[in-house]
């Protein structure tokens, strides 16, 4: 054993290994000893957050740019307040790492053995450990000083492996035990295809790219998740073939590109991409996940399109298993495949609105003006809402400058991810995120935090009095009728900008464009803390690519 070398240093230790900077937490007893001890003196910065769900939320947007994030919380009334926020990254495959500070043995054994509670136990050691043990992909208790490193490496690993969330159980009697040193640096398992499958694959694509005369490619969230943009561009240029995102990957390759058209996001895609599609007579989807969020009234063309992902190829009735997507783009840019000559849509050119300062803001017409805003050095995020289809079709055009969580879509995600993407982004880069008003109440004390740490995101928060995209969902209808909202989907009216006096940072309101103009002049120049903009639209005006549910 390492004389004097501990099992809360070596969580730290390979904590900063893998470039964690920033640690997201709530105070708890079970855990503010391993936070006073060894991250405080540490290169890693705690972030003291004012709940655990905004909490989660945040170290899922500082993960997704930083390539991993984490938080520390107490046992049980503070980890089972995490769960949504580390469900929505297990979905959506963001590598995040929960420390559950959690009682020592001897309070375990007494109250499994005796009834006499400690704070926050529920039935016993297993609690937290089953709930986590669904959304994770490896739920570790460190209660042996000795096992510790090898515990921890293996959560580790897991982590960077398969791009999801680990749950650390550290008991609050370990941290200051003996252990060993960390040996070498962690690195994530090597990748496995069955070579047969991954030759037969390559072989199935390579014959339908030859032979299409309109093929397009798909490039899905996983191209970002797994680091393979570099090889996805190549192949994309090697093969002169127009391109598409999905509202998930919006932006993780240059959406100035030439060969970019657009994103695929079944109706409420623009009429250039739905027509591309259309027309396409063989789809590469790389890495694309389908959701009822990511195609929105529009059934993909199985038998023409070819989807790879989650280690398999699909195509018609073709099926090959355990290849690896990163092998496969390496096995089609290897066969040379002769490049297509494919007529992409020239992109409209994007004109200024014809509103005036004192017109009231819609919808649509916040997006429209919103644009010019919108530049390389801005990373956009959208909130599970109406916002989803605005933001859509912006045109964003830093590479990774666009986060949303659309897959497992849970409102008020992003206001508080602002504060992870805000300590996670480069130095030159500001973060402007849109959220509706339904979303923000939940998560509103993210301002306090990002006021606290000088962080600047810029929020905006569309006020249309309700749950929009809720009432879309399940009766769309009533945005162009005389239908009233359900009662369930009304909000209780806040005074939004007003925030910005409880929490101490700037706020604005805006109800027509020269208002809204204004707020946006203030809030670029402040860079001292957040800025709250609320944007006051009609309840029942909605953007234009979202009307097609409406009919």
């Amino acid at each position: 054993m390492h004389k004097g070398y501990t099992v809360g240093q070596y969580l730290v230790d390979r904590l900063r290994q893998l470039g964690l900077e920033h640690l997201f937490s709530i105070a708890g007893d079970y855990s503010i000893e391993w936070l006073n001890r060894y991250v405080t003196p540490s290169d890693i910065e705690i972030v003291e957050e004012v709940n655990e769900v905004n909490a989660g939320y945040a170290a899922d947007g500082y993960a997704r740019l930083k390539g991993i994030g984490a938080l520390c919380v107490t046992y049980s009334a503070g980890a089972l307040c995490a769960v949504n926020a580390v469900a929505g990254a297990y979905v959506e495959k963001v590598p995040l790492v929960l420390i559950n500070g959690t009682p020592s043995i001897k309070k375990t054994l007494t109250f499994e053995q005796t009834g006499f509670s400690s704070h926050h136990f529920i039935s016993g050691r297993e609690t937290d450990l089953q709930s986590f043990e669904h959304i994770t992909v490896a739920t570790v208790r460190v209660d042996n000083p000795v096992l510790a490193p090898l515990v921890i490496d293996y959560a580790l690993t897991q982590c960077m492996s398969e791009r999801r969330p680990i749950y650390v159980e550290l008991l609050q009697d370990m941290i200051d035990l003996e252990c060993e040193p960390p040996r070498g640096v962690l690195q994530p398992a090597r990748i496995l295809s069955d070579e047969t499958s991954l030759e037969q694959s390559v072989a199935q694509i390579c014959a339908a790219l030859e032979n299409a005369e309109n093929p397009l490619i798909w490039v899905g969230v996983e191209i970002d998740r797994l680091g393979l943009q570099q090889q996805t561009l190549s192949l994309i240029q090697r093969l002169n073939v127009p391109f598409v995102t999905e509202l998930m990957s919006k932006a993780v390759l240059p959406e100035h590109h030439p060969l970019f058209v657009g994103v695929l996001d079944g109706q409420a895609s623009s009429a250039d991409v739905t027509e591309l599609a259309k027309t396409s007579d063989f789809i590469l989807a790389l890495g694309v996940w389908l959701t009822d969020i990511n195609s929105l009234g529009w059934e993909p063309d199985f038998d023409k399109t070819a989807f790879a992902s989650l280690d398999a190829v699909k195509f018609g009735t073709y099926f090959g298993g355990q290849v690896a997507l990163e092998h496969l783009i390496d096995g089609i840019l290897a066969k040379l495949v002769a490049p297509r000559v494919r007529h992409v849509p020239e992109k409209p050119a994007r004109g200024t609105s014809a509103v005036s300062p004192v017109d009231e803001i819609t919808y649509q017409g916040f997006y429209d003006f919103i644009q010019r805003y919108v530049d390389e050095k801005t990373i956009v995020g959208s909130d599970p809402s109406m916002n989803y289809f605005g933001s859509l079709l912006l045109d964003v055009p830093s590479p990774g400058g666009f986060v949303a969580q659309s897959s497992y879509s849970s409102i008020g995600y992003i206001a508080p991810a602002a504060t992870g993407l805000c300590l996670a982004k480069k130095s030159d880069q500001r973060v402007m995120v849109f959220s509706g008003d339904g979303g923000f109440q939940m998560t509103a004390q993210c301002l306090s935090t990002q006021t606290r740490f000088g962080l600047d995101p810029i929020i905006f928060v569309i006020n249309n009095g309700v749950y929009g995209v809720e009432q879309w969902l399940a009766d769309s209808t009533v945005f162009h009728t005389d239908k009233p909202f359900y009662s369930s989907c009304t909000l209780h009216p806040w005074n939004y900008s007003k925030l910005s006096e409880v929490f101490g940072c700037q706020g604005w309101k805006a109800g027509t464009y020269g208002e809204l103009e204004d707020a946006l002049k203030g809030a670029l120049a402040n860079t001292n803390s957040p800025s709250l903009i609320e944007v006051l639209v009609p309840g029942k005006s909605i953007p234009d690519n979202a009307d097609w549910k409406t009919q």
